[in-house]
């Protein structure tokens, strides 16, 4: 078996949280505005669908954030470009 790399592991575990943020937002944004709340019967669970749908692209988008290497490697571009001036 194929070892799971790194950022596949934080992939997942911050999907988990930009999901909950995602649903959250939106179920307040339903619950509390009037005119879609009206509708929440169908608002919520198309945004429960929605919320699954968009929280792999946020996750990937945010992981490779969190590795040591992308801060070290953008130090060393800032620190190369004050060098410059």
């Amino acid at each position: 078996m194929e070892d799971i790399r790194t950022d596949t592991y934080l992939k997942a575990i911050i999907s988990m949280m930009v999901n909950v943020v995602v649903f959250g937002f939106g179920t307040i944004a339903i619950l509390s505005i009037p005119a879609l709340n009206d509708n929440a019967k169908y608002l919520l669970p198309a945004w429960i669908v929605l919320s699954f749908v968009i929280t792999p692209f946020i996750a990937w988008r945010i992981a490779p954030r969190m590795r040591l290497r992308y801060w070290r490697r953008r130090e060393a571009e800032k620190m190369a470009l004050s060098a410059q001036r």
